[in-house]
């Protein structure tokens, strides 16, 4: 279950050139992007999938989220990124990861592929799907790769 790991360290690698953000947000797929804007799309990306994951385990109903996503900026979106801001999100994002891999660490692999219906995802799924979270951070460039 690297796959949130690497997808993290993606994110903060390329958050590292966001320090020089000119302050104009990025047209990429009919939304406006800015450093705040993709780091709050990652860590709501996590921290939702998360929450799924643990209450599918726990056999509890997961609750639909409500976050307003990728169609809203918000003015916080439009703040400058700073190293401070870069040093929380390293904080915040690599103790999500590491709670991905402590929780699955503890999943068997049957349960890892099992799927409770045909319309929900396995786990394994989840996991896929939530390592996309370098979608956000890619947009910033126009969804390109960004140079080293």
């Amino acid at each position: 279950m690297d796959l949130i790991d690497e997808a993290v360290a993606e994110v903060l690698e390329r958050a590292q050139r966001w320090l020089a953000w000119n302050g104009t947000p990025t047209l990429y797929d009919n939304n406006a992007w800015t450093p705040h804007k993709a780091m709050r799309r990652v860590t709501d990306h996590l921290i939702d999938h998360l929450a799924e994951i643990e209450c599918r385990l726990a056999g509890i109903e997961t609750l639909p989220d409500h976050w307003h996503g990728r169609t809203v900026t918000t003015h916080a979106d439009l703040a400058p990124f700073t190293e401070t801001d870069l040093d929380e999100a390293r904080s915040r994002l690599t103790r999500l990861a590491i709670s991905y891999r402590a929780r699955l660490t503890a999943v068997e692999q049957e349960q890892l592929d099992a799927r409770p219906n045909e319309e929900t995802w396995s786990l394994r799924e989840v996991v896929e799907h939530v390592a996309g979270v370098t979608y956000y951070a890619r947009a910033i460039d126009g969804g390109r790769d960004a140079p080293r």
